[in-house]
């Protein structure tokens, strides 16, 4: 089975629209205790994002609640003192709506796209969720690094199952009967014997792709060696 963004986003998402003004952002942040939220026109299409780091940039937004005790997440500030000389930070600091102040265009992903793929772009991006929209750029959901988590704590039953009945009697068209799964805390033990020694390769490869996978110990044998 392969995992899609689809298969383990969140459908309630937070929202603004870009005509909100500053102090109604920071409270929906605080409020609701995430660091971003999209901001959205009136036909519910994606136009940006305002993240906690948007917010810094104004003074009013530090004094007002690092006086209440509310201190953002190290990322963010760090973001912020990056930015102070760019022209972004000039033109955020005078923002007073959430139009002005997010950053645009958003960081966005299909729902149709694997998890794999999702926590690749947070990684090129450095962020930690991804705004899910629709072909036409229609907000659907949003992602977070704690949603694909969930693709590695699948029962190991699961996993060998979908090893069994996917991998070796639907994708490989080899003699696999002679192979064993067994599959602890996501570690999968490929033993048992097959006839080529490039098929255990492909075998081994093939299971490592898997979604819930965390390694593969190859202890399968063959009856010809056919790499030579």
């Amino acid at each position: 089975m392969r995992v899609t963004v689809k298969d383990v986003m969140s459908t309630e998402v937070v929202s603004v629209a870009g005509n909100t003004p500053f102090k109604d952002v920071a409270d929906t942040l605080i409020r609701y205790g995430v660091s971003a939220v999209p901001v959205v026109d009136d036909d519910d299409h994606v136009i940006g994002v305002v993240s906690e780091a948007d917010l810094l940039c104004k003074e009013e937004f530090r004094e007002r609640y690092h006086a209440e005790g509310y201190k953002p997440p190290l990322r963010a500030r760090l973001r912020h003192r990056l930015s102070e000389d760019g022209p972004a930070f000039g033109r955020k600091a005078a923002g007073n709506t959430a139009a002005q102040l997010m950053t645009a265009p958003a960081v966005t992903v299909p729902a149709t796209a694997s998890a794999v793929m999702a926590a690749r772009r947070m990684d090129e991006h450095g962020v930690k969720r991804l705004i899910v929209v629709a072909d036409d750029g229609m907000l659907q959901g949003v992602v977070s690094r704690r949603d694909l988590i969930k693709v590695f704590v699948r029962p190991d039953s699961d996993i060998a199952r979908e090893i069994r009945e996917d991998v070796l009697e639907r994708s490989l068209w080899m003699e696999t009967s002679g192979v064993m799964i067994e599959v602890r805390q996501g570690i999968v033990t490929l033993s048992g014997w097959m006839e080529r020694r490039s098929e255990v390769a492909i075998a081994v490869r093939m299971t490592a792709r898997v979604d819930g996978v965390v390694d593969v110990i190859d202890e399968l044998l063959w009856k010809q060696d056919d790499t030579a």
